[in-house]
């Protein structure tokens, strides 16, 4: 509705074009906060342009969560110090940012733990498995077998584990790299019993620990062994050559 005077908007137009209740209005209107200015010819209660005006400036202090009464002193008292009340309620936001950054940080870290299923601190990783487990590793693991069901059988077994199961984890990934350079040192082939003795368990602790380990995807595991750097440096710090030989005898082990 509009005339002389300019816009005129009944309280359900204004609830609407200020996305409130016509309740929250009436409140407003009981408590002297915010009342129609003109009434209608028919006695519907109107709010002009200047009590839009006042609505905004009402909507925004209670955004910034001023109380209604402290909305009134700053919309109706000439002399209120503005400025002092919204130091005070930047000062209560300042601090409740702070609050949310520690909440957003926390948060991050259960999530982190949750996707990578590892329930260890960073030192509790790097003391157990070294740089294997470092930040980038994950992340590169995620993107690479994020969408294989053996990433989603891992990390729903994993997710379970304790330091104490990692640390067991950890002592048999030990004891059978152990017998890997056991065997070459002894001079033993990739094919003889031994080596394919630690070709099995391998597969076995692997099968166990974390997803259902089919022959083919062993040999992949294999291969991976000694084509990514990395694998191939963690064997080959155990024993020169290391890798190769794990490659060889796993595939000899899945070859039957």
């Amino acid at each position: 509705m509009t005339g002389m005077t300019g816009t005129a908007l009944t309280v359900g137009q204004l609830a609407e074009r200020f996305g409130l209740t016509v309740r929250t209005l009436h409140h407003y209107d009981e408590v002297g906060l915010l009342r129609p200015s003109r009434r209608s010819a028919s006695g519907y209660r109107l709010y002009t342009d200047s009590d839009i005006t006042r609505l905004q400036h009402v909507v925004v202090y209670r955004r910034l969560g001023f109380a209604l009464e402290d909305i009134a002193v700053l919309l109706d008292d000439p002399g209120a110090d503005v400025a002092a009340h919204l130091r005070r309620q930047r000062d209560a936001v300042t601090t409740r940012l702070d609050e949310l950054t520690d909440l957003v940080v926390a948060i991050d870290r259960a999530l982190e733990a949750e996707m990578d299923g590892i329930q260890l601190t960073r030192d509790e990783r790097r003391e157990l498995f070294g740089d294997g487990f470092s930040d980038e590793y994950q992340a590169e693991a995620r993107e690479r077998w994020g969408d294989t069901e053996q990433w989603r059988q891992s990390q729903a077994r994993t997710a379970r584990y304790t330091k104490d199961d990692w640390a067991a984890i950890k002592a048999e990934t030990d004891e059978v790299n152990a017998a890997f350079v056991a065997a070459k040192r002894s001079g033993a082939a990739p094919d003889s019993e031994a080596a394919r003795a630690a070709a099995e368990a391998h597969g076995r602790q692997i099968h166990e620990r974390f997803y259902d380990l089919s022959p083919e995807m062993h040999r992949n595991l294999a291969c991976l062994y000694v084509t990514d750097e990395r694998f191939a440096r963690t064997y080959d710090d155990l024993e020169p050559g290391l890798a190769q030989y794990v490659h060889d005898a796993i595939q000899s082990y899945r070859a039957d």
